[in-house]
């Protein structure tokens, strides 16, 4: 950055600035900000709805088309809105800091009688004794200096007293100036920056652009707004802190770190759901700015998410959460979790990232477990949530991740502060809450009943297509063994892993020919036993869960070779409408009605 041109500003014009009114701009640009947002959630809530329910053909399409880009500029002039506003208030905040340090030294300057002159350099009178004839010293001027609090030796000449005291203050109130001065600077570079492009229409290449100006207004505001949120505290603790904000502090916040407020376990969903919208736009900019393959899928994944957020599909999408860290995050809800008396959290497994597949599949099966539920209750929502970099073995050479505990461990960390922040939202006396891992995602949940007293608000598990869970039994997860579900395909080759103590081989089969060999390998060192790879088999006996019916599957070895298509069919009523009922059922608090299964 080229360093600030020598400054202009006196003293005299920083004690004279008028805080207030810059404050006042940017309650101005608050209000534009504000009915932008409003705009925007009446044409997607009221206009796009209405539209699609009544009208059909090319014309109703070509409206709906013109809507969804009428409400994405109202979007981004929400976010520069925000921007600005925020941008004016930091520079207020920053100003008035100078100010006060500028009032001070001139204070004490008045009450030693000290002459503070235009240039900042302070004139003081005689006082102290000379060492000879013990007259008073004479008085004298105190300059500015090009570095303040460097004092000129005295040699053996005793110093008027006043001498320090006056070049103390020359000091101050130089440095208040100085710092002015860059103050002033900085921020004219970044509202200089806030501008958008003329047209009506605002191109994608707009949103990169929106993502450097939050960057520099989230740079210049550090010390006005983010030293407020509560990164370190327990998700009730923030919780109040959102509650205890003003209106205009809470869309400061969301304009300048939506995805701050967004990722905040403990914040509301509605808030969350409003800062993370802003945040796609946001990272979608970004990534668009970089050309790299990892950039590129989680492009097409947060593209995806755009998409069907934008479709208005029911029931109504919250998102919850948005990150593109590691192999990425994201976390959706079909239904309100903080007025639904049940709510469920999938924790997806192996191979899943931010990408395309992740939402189409993953998104599909929250949403088809929401839809399930509501069946049989209609206050009820389902989440996935993928907030933890679940290992990545795509055709078994990439990652032996999955076959360790790290990332679980790890993961089950992250969940726990998520449902502890889906509990203390929730507006139900009494919420019914309900876990379910499917794949590594098991492992995760299981890891994370191991800590700090277990999964906070979970009344219910489901383990589905799992591997183990890190216990050897249903009533070690801390909700009861009656409490704890579990279904699993007979052809699903990941409920077949061979245990630790016998897969020294079946390892190697893993990591050289991927799930499909290590299960052939296991078949073999593994007959007849009840111990999997992260330890007994969920579906057994010995561990004591209720075992649901499920299909089949399709066959591990068949005349297209080898298939791991049972792994996914879980939660898909059109292929496995058994499992995935059965799902629902535990979900909306109604694991009576459900069909048993022999356990293995």
């Amino acid at each position: 950055m080229t360093p600030p041109p020598s400054s202009t500003l006196t003293w005299a014009q920083l004690r004279d600035l008028r805080c207030a009114e810059l404050e006042g701009a940017a309650d101005g640009w608050g209000k534009a900000s504000n009915r932008a947002d409003a705009g925007r959630d009446r044409i997607e809530k009221q206009l796009l709805n209405g539209l699609r329910e009544t009208q059909r053909g090319a014309a109703a399409d070509a409206a709906v088309g013109r809507l969804r880009q009428l409400g994405q500029n109202l979007q981004y002039v929400y976010t520069e809105c925000g921007l600005v506003r925020t941008a004016l208030n930091s520079l207020a905040h920053e100003m008035r800091a100078q100010q006060r340090a500028l009032r001070e030294a001139l204070d004490d300057a008045e009450a030693l009688r000290f002459t503070v002159h235009a240039d900042g350099s302070v004139t003081y009178p005689e006082a102290g004794e000379g060492l000879i004839d013990g007259k008073p010293l004479p008085g004298g001027t105190a300059p500015v200096t090009a570095s303040p609090g460097l004092l000129p030796p005295s040699g053996l000449v005793a110093p008027n007293p006043n001498a320090g005291k006056a070049q103390d203050i020359a000091d101050r109130v130089t440095k208040a100036v100085r710092t002015a001065a860059e103050i002033d600077w900085r921020f004219a570079g970044i509202l200089r920056d806030l501008k958008a492009e003329e047209g009506l229409k605002v191109p994608d290449r707009t949103w990169t652009d929106a993502a450097g100006d939050a960057a520099a207004v989230r740079d210049a505001a550090r010390g006005y707004l983010k030293s407020g949120i509560p990164l370190d505290a327990s998700p009730a603790a923030r919780k109040a802190w959102w509650a205890g904000l003003t209106d205009e502090q809470r869309e400061e916040y969301l304009a300048v770190y939506p995805d701050q407020i967004g990722n905040l376990d403990g914040i509301p969903a509605l808030v969350r759901d409003t800062a993370n919208r802003d945040n796609l736009q946001l990272l979608i900019g970004k990534l668009e700015g970089q050309d790299d393959e990892d950039a590129e899928t989680k492009l097409a994944g947060l593209r995806e998410i755009d998409r069907q957020l934008k479709e208005g599909r029911q029931p109504p999408m919250y998102l919850l959460g948005i990150g593109d860290e590691g192999n990425g995050r994201a976390i959706v809800s079909y239904g309100n979790p903080d007025t639904a008396r049940n709510v469920s959290a999938y924790v997806p497994g192996l191979n899943t990232s931010l990408d395309e597949d992740f939402a189409r599949n993953d998104l599909k099966r929250a949403r088809d477990t929401a839809i399930g539920m509501q069946q049989h209750d209609p206050s009820s929502a389902g989440i996935v949530w993928l907030g933890y970099d679940a290992p990545q073995s795509v055709d078994g050479f990439d990652s032996l991740d999955v076959m360790g505990d790290e990332r679980a461990e790890k993961g089950g960390g992250a969940f726990n502060q998520f449902m502890d922040g889906v509990s203390v939202t929730n507006e139900d006396d009494d919420p019914h809450m309900t876990a379910i891992g499917h794949s590594y995602g098991s492992r995760t949940v299981g890891a994370a009943t191991q800590q700090g007293g277990g999964i906070p608000g979970v009344d219910d598990i489901v383990l589905v297509g799992s591997p183990g869970v890190g216990v050897d039994r249903a009533e070690d997860l801390g909700v009861g063994k009656e409490h704890v579900f579990v279904g699993a395909a007979e052809n699903d080759i990941v409920t077949k892993l061979p245990s630790k103590q016998q897969a020294a081989f079946g390892a190697t089969a893993f990591a050289f020919a991927g799930p499909a060999g290590s299960y052939l390998v296991g078949d073999v060192a593994d007959q007849g036993d009840d111990e999997l790879w992260f330890g007994k088999d969920p579906a057994s006996e010995a561990f004591g869960a209720k075992r649901f019916p499920v299909e089949d599957g399709p066959k591990v070895v068949g005349g297209n070779g080898l298939s791991i298509d049972a792994h996914s069919q879980y939660f898909d009523p059109d292929r496995d409408a058994s499992s995935a009922n059965s799902i629902a059922l535990v979900a909306a608090g109604q694991s009576n009605r459900l069909k048993a299964e022999e356990y293995r």
